[in-house]
């Protein structure tokens, strides 16, 4: 079990994309690109209220005025359809269509997006008089450095919020998150140290199921510092909203291999397991082999996930093929091991091993299957609002899955009498020196 955990993670630390970038945007405005795509894209954001801003800095004056520099703000329904219309509409007519359109002759510029009816997400294009003429006119052209912030009214009407529409409510759900954390950790982290500390035959599953439980609790504490700095000056912390990321995909690769390795005992081996060591996991080529690929796998759909996500603060996004091979991934770990599960559940003759059983099912099922469920949940609900849907309903799940699993493992009714009754269907055995009930 180890060598696949180490391998894991160093997949995940030797393949990491950089931060993602935050609302206040720093780069150049550049007439080249511009011309290649018919306007340079700048970034888009969710702006909502009366009284949301857009405001621009350049210092090359003289350059912007020189090229009739401008930007061009599109609603994204608008741009669509653009974009659907392809060849229909040539470059200057595209650019004709914009909701809002700024000139740059000024070192500063603030325009004011108003009378928005609900929430909905704006593009920001550049462009200026080389980009719709053909030919290379402006190959010696100079790039314009700048500085762009776009805002949101706050709960005084004032243009200061640095969230869209989309990450309004992330910064207090994750300071929420973390103050629940810090409280359970007040409570029972001297109770659960002492349990794994006494050993037994729930060493091995407390150590692996509490270092998943850290790693989500350091992604809650990460991305809380995140956004506690981004909603300051619109960029945040790009190196701790990555270690978030890293933390949730190291959390997601233990408590797989975790499940994994529990279910191989029931689902593919019958034969009784040695009774050298208090926790046994299944060893053999065929439960081996299945281990290594589905957390491989995983591994690299989580990777590739980040690389193809471009929009900050996406957790568990599914736009992406990676995020939908994800969710195909995660239903068939749902519905093989469930279907494992209901075969020994309605086979089974003893009340408390069926009643482990289903507990364990339960928790299985619900942390796989409540990403793609919340992903069809979300569906019902306007663009702005599904990611923070599926962010916020994937923990909590995810977190109450953990719950069902650690009060099944420190049950004394139901793992112990399951687990020293019988070590033909559990992947768990006991050892001779432990013949007594423990104390938790």
């Amino acid at each position: 079990m180890g060598g696949l955990r180490l391998l894991a993670v160093a997949l995940t630390c030797c393949w990491w994309p950089p931060g993602s970038q935050g609302k206040t945007l720093r780069g150049s405005f550049s007439s080249a690109a511009a011309r290649d795509a018919q306007g340079q894209s700048i970034g888009h954001f969710e702006f909502h209220g009366d009284h949301a801003l857009l405001c621009v800095r350049i210092n090359n004056i003289a350059v912007a005025v020189g090229k009739e520099a401008k930007l061009y703000l599109f609603q994204a329904q608008e741009w669509l359809k653009l974009q659907e219309g392809g060849p229909e509409y040539s470059c200057s007519e595209k650019l004709s269509k914009a909701q809002l359109t700024m000139v740059m002759n000024q070192t500063e510029h603030n325009l004011t997006v108003s009378q928005i009816p609900y929430p909905q997400k704006w593009h920001v294009f550049y462009a200026d008089k080389y980009t719709c003429r053909e030919g290379n006119e402006d190959s010696q052209v100079e790039d314009i450095p700048f500085e762009m912030m776009l805002l949101n009214p706050d709960a005084e009407g004032n243009p200061f919020d640095h969230f869209s529409a989309g990450e309004s409510g992330l910064h207090e759900f994750f300071f929420l998150l973390v103050l629940v954390y810090f409280v359970i950790a007040c409570i029972y982290a001297q109770s659960l140290w002492q349990a794994i500390k006494k050993g037994g035959p729930m060493h091995m599953v407390l150590k692996v199921l509490t270092t998943a439980l850290l790693l989500q609790a350091g992604s809650a504490f990460a991305n809380y510092i995140h956004f506690s700095s981004y909603s300051k000056d619109g960029i945040g912390v790009p190196f701790m909203g990555s270690l978030a990321e890293f933390f949730d995909i190291a959390s997601q690769i233990q408590m797989l291999y975790l499940l994994l390795s529990l279910c191989m005992g029931w689902t593919i081996v019958r034969m009784k397991k040695s009774q050298s060591r208090p926790l046994q996991w299944d060893s053999t080529p065929a439960s081996t082999g299945i281990a290594v690929f589905m957390v491989i796998t995983q591994s690299i759909l989580l990777l590739w996930e980040q690389f193809e996500e471009t929009s900050s603060h996406s957790h568990h996004s599914h736009h992406s093929l990676a995020g939908i091979l994800l969710i195909v991934l995660r239903i068939c770990l749902a519905l093989s091991l469930g279907c494992g599960l209901y075969q020994i559940i309605t086979a089974e003759r003893s009340t408390l091993k069926r009643e482990f059983y289903i507990t364990f099912a339960k928790g299985c099922i619900l942390w796989f299957l409540c990403h793609p469920g919340l992903v069809c949940i979300s569906i019902i609900f306007d663009d702005y609002q599904r990611n923070k849907i599926i962010t916020i309903g994937v923990i909590l799940c995810q977190s109450v899955a953990m719950v069902i699993l650690y009060r099944l493992f420190l049950s004394h009714s139901l793992f112990w009498e399951v687990s020293s009754l019988s070590s033909v269907t559990l992947p768990l055995t006991i050892s001779s020196g432990h013949k007594t009930r423990p104390h938790f």
